[in-house]
């Protein structure tokens, strides 16, 4: 498969209701929570093309089965995604309050809660790849705790996507806006596809405060898929 959308906002900025919301338009879409619970998923393709940015990277296998990809760690790679490997794809930027944002992150992906060397290897290899690429990477490591440097370096990140990526070949939305209807026409209008039937809520997942229940979420799914998998072969 090729992908269609490519998601270029920071996570906590609505990417698992985006998600959520484009599967319900039709995409497959690939997302953080979907490493931890895809069998299929290679966690070190991630971190090996992070750490090693000048090497050639197999994305069709790292995004094989999905139509569409959001939050870390693909968003991590948007600018080589949407102009080198994927150059149709469309490309949506999902936006919050900074205040907000930084908050968020502080309280959930800045660290795994719960998750400790008793967990499956293939959650614990997604643990380490999204160290290297979203606490040590994409979030500066000891630089986190300095709060005025990461919200700027969160608004030049919403201003260099809308420097590279082409505006009609860009969204940029606000999940957290309250008006479902507005939201879905924009999202199926920018995507050229029908929007769900009127009166469908817009997802609004994965709160900061749900963060520990969704990685046990994410453990009980990955179990589930890998019984489906072997009882597949």
């Amino acid at each position: 498969m090729t992908l269609e959308i490519i998601g270029a906002g920071y996570g906590r900025t609505g990417t698992l209701s985006l998600c959520n919301a484009l599967d319900i338009l039709g995409f497959k879409t690939h997302h953080m929570l979907k490493i931890l619970t895809d069998p299929s998923q290679d966690a070190d393709i991630f971190k090996h093309a992070y750490e090693q940015p000048d090497e050639p990277v197999d994305w069709e296998r790292a995004f094989s089965g999905y139509t569409a990809a959001v939050d870390w760690p693909a968003a991590a790679f948007y600018e080589k995604l949407a102009t080198q490997v994927y150059p149709d794809a469309k490309v949506i930027l999902t936006v919050r309050d900074p205040e907000k944002w930084y908050a968020s992150a502080a309280k959930t992906i800045r660290e795994w809660p719960c998750v400790d060397e008793s967990w499956p290897e293939h959650i614990l290899k997604a643990r380490r790849m999204a160290r290297v690429v979203v606490k040590q990477g994409e979030l500066q490591g000891d630089m986190f705790q300095d709060k005025v440097y990461m919200i700027e370096r969160f608004n030049s990140h919403i201003d260099n996507v809308k420097a590279i990526i082409s505006p009609e070949n860009l969204l940029v939305i606000d999940v957290t806006d309250t008006d479902a209807e507005t939201t879905w026409k924009k999202l199926a209008h920018f995507l050229n596809v029908p929007p769900p039937p009127p009166g469908t809520p817009f997802p609004h997942d994965n709160k900061a405060q749900d963060f520990p229940t969704l990685l046990f979420y994410a453990l009980d799914e990955y179990k589930k898929n890998v019984l489906l998998s072997n009882t597949a072969l």
